[in-house]
């Protein structure tokens, strides 16, 4: 197995897995932990994966995406936090916007069911776990429903959206960076997510701290577009500080 055929199969394990570490792959491949180490670093160079203390993980792009599926099993501590916290923030919200993805889902079980709230989302899953609440009144986008992440995209998504003043919206990303602002894979999504930031009065990002830094194919928004960003601990504290001097409230739940 020469170099690129090897660093070709860390990063399919990665994308498989959904992280690495450096001493299982020398085991696994045969060379020492320097050379996965050289490995990994040139992946990162390369923008492939994000380096983690003793291993990596993979970053998002054109080509890669994670299933919502696979997401249900990844970081649900930290989401769960995230979710609550991003909760907390919906003040005298009467009209909600919850993006596609996981944290949105946990989000959406932590709302209120004392008080009306319309709740409009891209995502079948929320829009399901939603139906029967009491005082929640529920709009799901039409359009092309993605197989992976189980959301609506294209123009009919984006035209009905187009419709509404949303008082709160809960915004995701595949990844959040200081310099690109927040992107996604799909330019189909990021149509969605960029119509979205355009009629909302107020935004929130919900992210465990593997998404910053990362950077994806479609930006759709910028930092300072944000009230708020809700994250775990797991984002440095420099790092936190360094996102809140760009204007939104940093929370790490």
């Amino acid at each position: 197995m020469d170099a690129e055929e090897r660093r070709r199969g860390i990063l399919a394990t990665a994308r498989r897995s959904g992280s690495v570490e450096v001493g299982t792959l020398a085991a696994d491949l045969g060379v020492s932990k320097e050379t996965v180490r050289r490995d990994l670093n040139l992946l990162e160079t390369h923008g492939l994966v994000r380096r983690t203390h003793g291993g990596a993980h993979p970053v998002e792009s054109a080509g890669f995406e994670t299933t919502l599926v696979f997401r249900t099993t990844e970081h649900i501590p930290e989401k769960s936090r995230i979710a609550t916290a991003a909760a907390a923030l919906l003040g005298d919200a009467e009209t909600v916007y919850l993006d596609e993805g996981y944290t949105p889902q946990l989000i959406a079980a932590a709302l209120p069911r004392d008080r009306p709230l319309t709740v409009v989302t891209s995502s079948l899953a929320t829009a399901g776990d939603l139906a029967s609440a009491e005082n929640i009144t529920v709009l799901l986008l039409g359009g092309r429903v993605r197989g992976g992440t189980l959301a609506t995209v294209d123009h009919w998504a984006r035209r009905m959206l187009s419709d509404f003043v949303i008082d709160l919206a809960y915004v995701g990303a595949n990844g959040i960076s200081r310099q690109w602002g927040l992107t996604t894979p799909d330019p189909a999504v990021a149509e969605v997510k960029a119509e979205v930031m355009r009629i909302a009065k107020r935004r929130v990002f919900s992210g465990v701290h593997t998404k910053f830094g990362a950077v994806s194919f479609c930006r759709f928004a910028n930092v300072t577009d944000f009230e708020a960003i809700v994250t775990d601990t797991g984002l440095h504290s420099s790092e936190a500080r360094r996102y809140a001097l760009l204007g939104p409230q940093v929370i790490q739940a």
